[in-house]
């Protein structure tokens, strides 16, 4: 029974990311009715300006999928290895950390490509959460969820005190950054998504072939080790898989935030703890709720847009509130 039903849910995800994509391609500035986004898909009766304009906007559809798969995975990764229930790329000032260092890129080294936005943002994420996991185990007593909640608080609005000295007296520099900083999936095209698919697929692999290890390290350090389990080198592995993930998602689309928060609780609710099950269904759900957090901004703001991210910001925070109420913080 319990089978039957976890493939149902498996099958209904899929055949939903698939109606996410199909409402993400329909939905613009024009309006293309679904049976008309098929026909231009398959070639079958389409006129030539709706094909051209299908077309235009598969790119961004394929990178809110796998843009949001990466958030899912990236934040069900830092929630195992820090056993926090809380853990987020923006909860734990990861995002903040991308930012400074582009804007810095930006303002001082007049860097404007996407494989350089890469680079800085893979460097602030990893340095951030180095930093903030130094910070959280400062003081007597393990590392606790509070204590990276409360770390990672204080960093983000440390470095966004930062990032904002750093623009505000370049209004060239401020123009460039604030609406990457908003968070969104718009202008994205395929050159793009060639350019951060290898640190993706990279971050994937690493977070697969870490299932095993993840799921005893669930059990505690030190049963985790009894067990054979490097700890140290599996929550550093799972650190290098999350950064991956979450820094070039960031350097193309900006920090979104909450949707590795809100999706690896979902996923748990309705699968258990067993990270075989999390993982890649935190990755189907990611690209669901970011491409219809998309399409949801393109409807609200139509004719123009609102920006994923205030999408996203609007979903997840009362979400966080129901998870700190509900849970009281406790560890995973």
């Amino acid at each position: 029974m319990r089978n039957f039903k976890i493939r149902s849910i498996i099958l209904f995800s899929i055949l939903f990311t698939m109606l996410c994509g199909m409402l993400s391609l329909a939905t613009g500035s024009r309006y293309i009715p679904v049976s008309d986004v098929l026909s231009a898909l398959t070639g079958a009766n389409g006129d030539a300006f709706t094909v051209s304009v299908v077309q235009a906007r598969i790119p961004r559809m394929v990178f809110g999928i796998i843009a949001g798969g990466a958030l899912g995975v990236s934040g069900a990764l830092m929630q195992s290895i820090t056993r926090n229930p809380i853990a987020d790329p923006s909860i734990l000032g990861v995002n903040t950390g991308a930012s400074l260092f582009v804007v810095c890129g930006i303002a001082f080294f007049n860097i404007n490509l996407p494989y350089q936005y890469i680079w800085l943002a893979l460097m602030g994420s990893g340095a951030t959460a180095v930093f903030v996991y130094a910070i959280a185990s400062i003081g007597s007593g393990e590392i606790t969820p509070i204590k990276l909640a409360l770390s990672g608080a204080a960093t983000s609005m440390a470095l966004a005190s930062l990032v904002s000295t750093v623009m505000l007296p370049k209004s060239q520099v401020m123009d460039d950054f604030r609406f990457w900083q908003v968070g969104s999936i718009s202008g994205t095209g395929w050159s793009d998504i060639l350019i951060i698919a290898p640190y993706l697929l990279a971050g994937f692999i690493i977070s697969i072939f870490l299932i095993p290890s993840l799921n005893s390290l669930a059990l505690g350090d030190e049963i985790a080790t009894g067990l054979g389990v490097n700890t140290k080198l599996t929550k550093g592995m799972g650190a290098l898989a999350g950064v991956l993930l979450c820094g070039a998602t960031t350097a193309l689309a900006g920090p979104i935030g909450f949707v590795g928060l809100m999706i690896p609780h979902l996923i748990r609710i309705l699968f258990g703890p067993d990270l075989k099950y999390i993982l890649p269904m935190s990755a189907v759900g990611g690209a669901c709720l970011l491409t219809i957090s998309d399409t949801i901004g393109r409807v609200l703001g139509s004719p123009g847009e609102l920006e994923v991210g205030i999408v996203t910001a609007f979903l997840g925070a009362p979400f966080f509130i129901m998870i700190v109420r509900k849970r009281k913080v406790s560890s995973i």
